[in-house]
């Protein structure tokens, strides 16, 4: 809880409630205790006088009602903590997603429409943002104090968290994981626009292509279409009726059978593994021919062969 800083997002009001509530309770039991035993202390001090009687009999009421009471209070606290935990972790559907990559010692975004930035990110204000973050080599921390956000960055991993920013501004970024040499230097800002400005904004900064764009020119320069079609549809095996490997349009989202006997869904840390990783990733029914593109990707062109892989749909491929 960061009492000089703004809560800029409705997940950072939430949680300062949570941290406020947590204080009060505590220092207020605190208080009770501290309480009792100085009047206890002061009552029953030696040569107080006092006509103390004979030994009471031992009961387990107050001890029991203390405890319970206590008890109750605090898991309350813990529930609402769990649902707000698993909240952060759940983004609406209708969530702008954004990529971002961390590398020694620089934050780089990207969005959909080929909008890139570094050590900056922008968003608009009152629509759920959704981040998909990775890391090129080490472990980072992605974290806006007035966001009340701070989360890992790992490599080969990609971690999700959203926010919905309610007030316009410019907001400092931080990466809280010790990174490396220039660690301190690992600064960038998020700008919280309106969203007439963050449209004006896409618009200003549009690249040469979109995401998908690029990564379909990926996805024949590496020869992905040769197993997997020219737009995803599959490839004619040698035997009749039969295919090379997987469809990828309207891949994304779905069930995916595995040879290990698991189902997963199609999403981007799917594809993502089943790019770098393609031997923990074999398809129910087909051979794990699929070479592995460690080493010879980065973790940008993953995510443009991801963003054209999502583009595709069963129409287009046939």
């Amino acid at each position: 809880m960061n009492l000089w800083l703004p809560a800029a997002t409705v997940q950072a009001v939430e949680i300062d409630r949570l941290l406020l509530a947590l204080l009060v309770l505590t220092l207020l039991i605190l208080a009770l205790v501290f309480a009792l035993m100085l009047r206890y202390m002061v009552r029953y001090r030696a040569g107080s006088g006092l006509d103390r009687g004979e030994e009471g009999e031992k009961s387990w009421k107050f001890e029991t009602t203390w405890t319970a009471a206590t008890l109750v209070v605090f898991f309350g606290l813990f529930i609402w903590g769990a649902d707000l935990y698993v909240r952060m972790f759940q983004p609406p559907a209708e969530a702008l997603k954004i990529y971002v990559i961390a590398k020694q010692w620089m934050w780089k975004t990207e969005h959909a429409g080929g909008q890139r930035e570094l050590n900056a990110l922008h968003v608009p204000i009152g629509r759920p943002v959704q981040l998909v973050m990775t890391s090129e080599d080490v472990i980072h921390d992605f974290s806006v104090p007035a966001f009340r956000l701070k989360h890992d960055v790992l490599p080969g991993r990609y971690e999700t968290i959203w926010f919905t920013v309610q007030a316009a501004g410019t907001y400092a970024l931080y990466c809280t994981q010790y990174c490396g040499l220039d660690h301190a230097r690992m600064v960038g800002e998020v700008v919280a626009l309106p969203p007439p400005q963050f449209a004006h904004w896409l618009e200003q900064n549009a690249g040469g292509g979109t995401l998908a764009g690029d990564g379909a020119a990926l996805f024949v320069r590496y020869g992905c279409s040769g197993c997997h079609g020219a737009r995803g549809g599959g490839e004619t095996g040698r035997v009749p009726g039969t295919v090379r490997a997987p469809a990828l349009a309207g891949l994304y989202g779905a069930a995916v059978p595995l040879s290990n006997g698991t189902v997963v869904v199609a999403d981007d840390r799917y594809l993502h593994d089943a790019i770098m990783q393609p031997e923990s990733q074999t398809v129910a029914g087909f051979a794990p021919i699929m070479p592995s593109f460690a080493g010879l990707l980065g973790e940008d062109d993953i995510l443009k062969l991801i963003a054209y892989i999502k583009s595709l749909t069963p129409q287009e491929a046939q």
